[in-house]
């Protein structure tokens, strides 16, 4: 009678080759991202210039969006009556931020008039309480919605819609960009 001894496979060895193996495809992984990353720069805004992304609050950012989908809809009912719709017509006709909501109050409760200094025009709506919501301004514009905001609690109509006597009265320019960067960051 023959004894054969069959030793077990060696773990040590099949553990090297499974860690070897784990490690080249890390490496791999880490080489294909770093070739394909592409490197994304911030883009400055002016000095009279806020980001609408990252310095707006959620209330403000709410009526930004909704002042900039308006914009279409008053070009629209400028087109059939030949002349910029008063508030209170945008308000009957459900357009936000004109409507007198319950995102009204949540957002600062504005106060929207139609501004007219000299021949420019603009849609100002004074925040009824500055702490949730600086006041707005909406120019109609043929390069789009041109929009504005003042923190101010004291925020009065401008005298001049020019954009430099808008920024010596406190208002600072609301800038759109659009970026990769798609998540909100924090500054600390």
């Amino acid at each position: 009678m023959t004894t054969q001894v069959v030793r077990p496979a060696g773990a040590g060895h099949e553990s090297l080759w499974v860690a070897i193996l784990s490690l080249a495809i890390i490496l791999l992984a880490a080489t294909v991202i770093s070739l394909r990353s592409e490197s994304h720069e911030e883009e400055s805004i002016a000095a009279h210039q806020i980001d609408a992304r990252r310095d707006l609050n959620a209330a403000e950012q709410g009526i930004h969006t909704e002042l900039v989908v308006a914009f279409d809809e008053i070009l629209m009912l400028q087109d059939e009556q030949q002349a910029l719709p008063e508030p209170q017509q945008l308000a009957e006709e459900g357009i936000p931020p004109f409507t007198n909501d319950a995102s009204t109050a949540t957002r600062g409760h504005h106060a929207w008039q139609l501004l007219q200094v000299g021949e420019d025009y603009a849609y100002q709506g004074l925040s009824g309480d500055s702490a949730v919501a600086g006041s707005f301004l909406l120019l109609p514009s043929a390069a789009g919605a041109d929009i504005w905001l003042n923190r101010a609690r004291d925020a009065a109509a401008p005298q001049n819609l020019h954009a430099d006597a808008l920024i010596a009265a406190g208002w600072r320019q609301v800038a759109s960009q659009y970026d990769a960067g798609v998540t909100r960051q924090h500054r600390h």
